[in-house]
């Protein structure tokens, strides 16, 4: 049971714990590496749309295809995480895939070779997601995880608050991307996101210790498919969550529609990413004394208020208010649900569980997103928005039995 004194003074900052070394150099893996992405990746709807032409229904396409590639690869990296207990390993492909070919988007000129770099991008995402969420877990106390994943999060989105404003500082100061983002524009951004990227790496491999069970023989005398009723009525509410939920490429195409330019979608993003920030080592640390299942209703139903606002909005301001309330939705669910998995299922079946969590949005990103691209070409903006909320909604009702 837990200690109801404890959660108490946790709540009240009595009991600060203290963050493994391991914990925090993968946090600036994690900043690193996304400061590299949100310039490359996260705009890369704008490009399509402004420089290639792209038509909402194949940028959806595009997302679809890229997130399910990696759904493979997310069961797979967590099955061999724990049969082989190389988590640093894969975690270090993982990452190194991903830097080594964002720079290729300085060369497209066709959607063909954005597809090709945003699927291998998602593969290194698929290969490191599942054994870096094990290295945390196994190097936390189980009453620290949610803070621990918090902190992962609200590092992974300070690198987009430094990325995303050095690259709104950029197009403002060279007038590029006053209207639309041009193509010379985004080159420049893909040279920005160069080093970051690969000095992730570098951490990662010099700074990141390995915890748990060290050797094959021990991992694949334990390893086992049961994780457990509990943990795949979690997986069920997720997967009806995520068919709503499809790529945010949507929301920075909504906010042009409302007027606002690149140069304002960075600021916008970085707002966005800064509430992120600040709420997710809160609301991972509120999960460890309220429970994770709350913070995940909690967050899902801010989601759907906010998909229905996005359905309707109409000028800029509610696309910047929009944005912060989606940011306190990234808060309350991402540390809560990455350590529920951990909660959920036995220390020798983690990997698989991480990669099957992961494998689930990924499975349902692509029609999510496929849809979503055809509903806003048949009918309109609001159309993929409303859909993301009612899916939300059924989440919810789905997610009240399981228990933690």
């Amino acid at each position: 049971m837990r200690d109801k004194a404890g959660d108490s003074a946790r709540l009240q900052g009595r009991i600060p714990p203290r963050l493994d070394p391991t914990v925090r150099a993968l946090g600036v893996v994690t900043l690193l590496n996304d400061l590299s992405s949100e310039v490359t990746i996260r705009t890369l709807p704008l490009f399509l749309a402004n420089v290639l032409g792209v038509r909402p229904g194949i940028i959806g396409l595009i997302e679809g295809i890229a997130e399910s590639a990696a759904t493979l690869f997310k069961f797979v990296s967590g099955y061999l995480a724990d049969r082989i207990g190389r988590k640093k390993a894969l975690t270090l492909w993982g990452y190194g895939l991903s830097g080594l070919t964002k720079p290729l988007l300085y060369f497209a000129s066709g959607w063909g070779l954005v597809l090709t770099v945003r699927v291998l991008d998602r593969v290194g995402k698929g290969i490191r997601t599942a054994p870096r969420d094990m290295l945390i877990a196994e190097a936390t106390p189980p009453d620290d995880r949610g803070r621990a994943f918090g902190f992962n999060k609200a590092m992974d989105k300070a690198g987009a608050v430094i990325g995303l404003l050095l690259a709104a500082v950029f197009l403002a100061a060279s007038g590029r991307g006053d209207v639309t983002l041009t193509r010379e524009g985004y080159q420049w951004l893909v040279l920005l996101a160069v080093v970051p990227g690969l000095a992730s790496v570098g951490v990662l491999a010099g700074w990141v210790h390995e915890r748990g069970p060290s050797t094959a023989a021990t991992a694949c005398v334990r390893w086992t498919a049961d994780v457990g009723p509990r943990f795949w009525a979690f997986i069920g509410a997720l997967l009806l969550f995520t068919l709503g939920n499809s790529s945010d490429a949507f929301l920075l195409l909504r906010a042009q529609t409302v007027g606002c330019s690149p140069v304002e979608i960075f600021l916008l993003l970085a707002a966005f990413s800064l509430v992120i920030s600040l709420s997710s080592v809160w609301a991972g640390s509120l999960s460890d004394a309220l429970g994770r299942r709350r913070l995940i209703l909690a967050g899902w139903l801010i989601y759907a208020t906010i998909y229905l606002g996005l359905a309707f909005a109409s000028a800029r301001w509610h696309i910047w208010a929009l944005y912060a309330g989606y940011g306190l939705y990234y808060g309350a669910f991402q540390g809560a649900a990455s350590a529920l998995v951990a909660d959920l299922v036995p220390q020798a079946q983690r990997g698989t569980a991480y990669g099957i969590f992961n494998a689930a949005l990924g499975v349902a990103t692509f029609p999510a997103s496929v849809f979503a691209g055809v509903l806003w070409d048949c009918y309109g903006p609001p159309a993929p928005f409303l859909a993301g909320a009612g899916m939300a909604l059924l989440a919810c009702v789905a997610l009240l039995p399981v228990r933690e």
